[in-house]
């Protein structure tokens, strides 16, 4: 995500981690040879891969890993998590004798630093925010683009819906949510247009009340332009945008599960190993790159990436959702991370 959701193109829900195509062949996850690069995987090592979704990027490791390595797929969504395990437990027959372990887990990556060992993994993944296959189910309720429940959970099975929180939050509450988690300025006014419209059963409808509410806010575009530039043009963002982006992450809990995963990531890491993380809002990004910073200051990480990786423009051509992906990267130094650290090991090999 560009600094701001304002990368948005007009009806595209921003935060797709994952590109265009069939689930389980042409799907092609974002920046995937930068991210590969980067983690500078090692035969026969130990790897996590935080955000599964459709097995894209853990694919690609597990080629690399041999029959001696061991994969370790994290994900909330138990649908992803049956597309991925279909994917990377049944091989093509030419990988099949020298494909590694694959261990899938049903959880939030939130959960790592209680899952694994001290220094067990040689690598670890994060591929942040929701993926193309919950965006274009309309029944998971993440996309304004196709009228649906309002849904909008990673893992269906539990927790808060975002219709309990358009429907039973007090305004001040809703407007909270909509500023915090989508930097959203016209967040008092959409909160206040929401509880007059309620109830509120559908995504379609959720998007027309905060469309009509989000009048345009004074441009810092070029006269007549709304958005960010995209090399001679302008791109337009639908205006209901923001809002459920900050409904997604709120139900999600993305921030404090990112916080989680950043504190737990030099604890469960060996000395050199790599860890690459991918974001899509400023949100996430700010969370991982002063995490690294900080990591660094304290002798923790050596930092790889001075700015963030981009996707390139045939990337962005051929992928339009990957134009707000950024990744940042580090290598684990010696001694890191010892004080504090939790005991046992839920997944060794």
């Amino acid at each position: 995500m560009a600094d701001k959701d304002e990368d948005q193109q007009l009806g595209t829900p921003q935060g797709d981690r994952h590109g265009e195509g069939d689930a389980a062949v042409g799907h092609v996850p974002v920046l995937l040879k930068p991210a590969i690069d980067f983690l500078a995987v090692r035969r026969g090592g130990t790897y996590i891969d935080a955000t599964l979704g459709l097995g894209g990027h853990s694919f690609e490791i597990a080629k690399r890993l041999g029959a001696a390595g061991h994969l370790i797929g994290f994900d909330k969504d138990p649908v992803a998590l049956a597309v991925a395990g279909r994917r990377l437990k049944e091989p093509p027959p030419e990988l099949e004798a020298d494909w590694p372990v694959v261990t899938l887990l049903h959880a939030s990556f939130a959960e790592i630093g209680e899952r694994m060992g001290l220094e067990q993994a040689d690598g670890l993944l994060a591929d942040l925010g929701v993926s193309s296959l919950q965006l274009e189910d309309a029944t998971r309720g993440f996309s304004f683009q196709a009228a649906g429940p309002l849904d909008m959970r990673m893992n269906p099975q539990t927790g808060v819906t975002a219709e309990q929180v358009v429907n039973h939050f007090d305004e001040p509450t809703l407007a909270g949510v909509i500023y915090k988690f989508g930097e959203e300025r016209r967040s008092r006014r959409i909160a206040r247009a929401i509880v007059r419209a309620r109830p509120i059963r559908s995504t379609a409808q959720l998007a027309q009340v905060v469309s009509a509410a989000a009048r345009p806010m004074k441009p810092r575009f070029p006269a007549g332009k709304s958005g960010r530039r995209e090399g001679r043009h302008w791109e337009r963002i639908h205006p209901a945008t923001r809002t459920f982006q900050a409904i997604r992450i709120f139900v999600n809990r993305e921030l404090e599960d990112l916080q989680a995963l950043l504190e737990a990531a030099p604890q469960v890491v060996k000395t050199g190993a790599r860890v690459v993380l991918i974001s899509f809002h400023s949100l996430e990004d700010r969370m991982v790159k002063e995490a690294l910073r900080t990591g660094a200051s304290h002798g923790l990480w050596q930092v790889l990436t001075k700015k963030p990786v981009s996707a390139d423009a045939e990337e962005i051509d051929r992928n339009p959702r990957s134009r707000s992906a950024k990744l940042r990267a580090a290598e684990r130094l010696p001694g890191a991370g010892q004080a504090g650290r939790g005991q046992g090991c839920g997944v060794c090999a």
